[in-house]
């Protein structure tokens, strides 16, 4: 079953046209990777899916519903949540502050704090630092809450924006098998990563997306045989 589809997708910032035709679908279940270089529109891809910036043509369904049309919390609403680039934690708050954020649509003070207990058991380190300031923590900290405040929403499906960002190597291998670990709880990833050997190690399938446009999609791991992804994203 398509979780997420964009179809022909245009985007634009006043007169400049970012995405031009886009097409992608992530199914069910899966984890799909959008692979591309700086300024390709990656980003713009995210906020368009989010109803941060809206396309000029084309549409975005969500689980067979068109959502291009809606604001960002209707799109929250439904079960689809953003991990955004740059982690974007609320620094002045506490890590169980900026957790319960994730929760803002519950009302259910027990479910929420059933979920804030499940992300501590997948990062214990948040637990250790529950009362402290999120503006304090390290990079790699920061992303798990970033993470975490996300998985709080009980989402259906995550689109992560650059989770590997300016993390240590270490760090960066323990996002992707978070990754995987989100996916067996099952909910449905889409991943936007520079890190094409990480992300294609992780996803079921892979797009790549160069000046606005999608140039090439299979599987991940035929993606990461392919020439033109090993010379533009692998080293060779």
């Amino acid at each position: 079953m398509t979780m997420l589809e964009l179809q022909n997708i245009d985007t634009f910032y006043g007169p400049s046209q970012v995405l031009r035709g886009v097409t992608l679908k992530v199914d069910q279940g899966e984890i799909v990777t959008l692979l591309g270089a700086n300024a390709a529109g990656k980003s713009t891809t995210m906020k368009t899916i989010f109803g941060l910036v809206k396309p000029r043509g084309g549409t975005v369904t969500f689980d067979g519903e068109r959502i291009d049309t809606l604001t960002t919390n209707e799109i929250i609403q439904r079960g689809l949540v953003l991990v955004p680039e740059a982690r974007r934690v609320f620094a002045r708050m506490s890590v169980r502050e900026n957790l319960e954020m994730g929760g803002y649509m519950q009302n259910d003070r027990a479910i929420i704090q059933q979920e804030i207990d499940r992300v501590y058991a997948l990062f214990p380190r948040l637990q250790e630092r529950d009362k402290q300031l999120a503006g304090t923590m390290s990079g790699g900290e920061q992303q798990m809450l970033a993470i975490g405040r996300a998985l709080v929403a009980r989402p259906r499906m995550i689109c992560m924006d650059e989770p590997s960002l300016g993390l240590s190597p270490i760090l960066v291998q323990l996002v992707f098998d978070t990754i995987q670990t989100i996916r067996k709880a099952g909910v449905t990833v889409l991943l936007v990563e520079q890190n094409a050997f990480q992300a294609l190690n992780v996803a079921d399938r892979g797009y790549v997306l160069q000046t606005g446009k999608i140039i090439l999609t299979d599987k991940a791991s035929a993606l990461l045989t392919n020439d033109i992804v090993r010379a533009a994203y692998l080293g060779g």
